[in-house]
């Protein structure tokens, strides 16, 4: 019998909606799921359906109108904005479509970044870096600045940003938007290994059912609703 998988996220009787002028304009309705610790999730739906909104809602980047989000043993709805930057440095890695690099910092000081609102010291954070970067295959490009990489590099060490604090999870908005076909499958390819043998626990918004292909669970929204269950094979 295959064990039970701990659950890592808690989402119940989300509601979200967006304030402008005098309009109120609804965008999340009652969603309620689980998301299991070494999952691999992709949240598909329609341009509107509410899927960024949710991912920046679970990395507590956004603050929910109703409902209860909990990451691990912590009720992120209930933190205070200083208590949710503090959360975030310490449990969420993020994967932007755009890359989000410092164009004047080198990759092994892009990497660094998040690591500086740690305790580590100057060289554990060097260390820290450098390891990341070796594990997304660029240890060879840690002196390079970005506008010396290809848009493929350039997301891998995004990626090595995302992973060196040791995330609970890791988000990740349309993650291969901005790349060609054959870089698109090697980030597919090393965020499949980082969940298969590191066990990161991934959430990924994407409209291209290639990418979502690469997850083991596909979620969709529908106009702000859950549209069905959970499938193993999604696609």
């Amino acid at each position: 019998m295959e064990e039970q998988k701990r659950i890592i996220v808690e989402i119940r009787n989300l509601y979200k909606s967006y304030h402008r002028a005098s309009l109120t304009i609804p965008v999340l309705f009652d969603i309620t799921f689980d998301i299991a610790e070494g999952e691999f999730l992709a949240l598909m739906g329609p341009s509107g359906s509410g899927k960024t909104t949710l991912l920046n809602l679970l990395a507590g980047i956004d603050k929910v109108d109703k409902g209860m989000i909990r990451v691990g043993d912590v009720d992120i709805t209930t933190l205070s904005e200083t208590q949710l930057a503090h959360w975030r440095a310490n449990n969420v890695g993020f994967i932007f479509q755009f890359y989000n690099l410092i164009p004047v910092l080198k990759a092994i000081e892009n990497v660094e970044l998040p690591l500086h609102l740690t305790s580590l010291s100057k060289r554990q954070r060097r260390d820290h870096a450098e390891m990341a970067l070796q594990m997304v295959g660029l240890a060879h490009r840690m002196d390079h600045y970005p506008g010396e990489m290809s848009g493929g590099e350039q997301q891998r060490v995004a990626i090595a940003r995302a992973i060196v604090t040791d995330p609970t999870i890791l988000v990740a908005d349309e993650p291969t938007g901005d790349l060609d076909r054959a870089s698109a499958e090697e980030i597919l390819g090393m965020m499949e290994r980082l969940n298969a043998e590191m066990g990161k626990t991934i959430i990924m918004v994407t409209h291209d059912p290639r990418a979502a292909q690469r997850a083991k669970i596909l979620r969709r929204l529908d106009k702000g609703y859950l549209a069905h269950d959970d499938s193993q094979n999604p696609l």
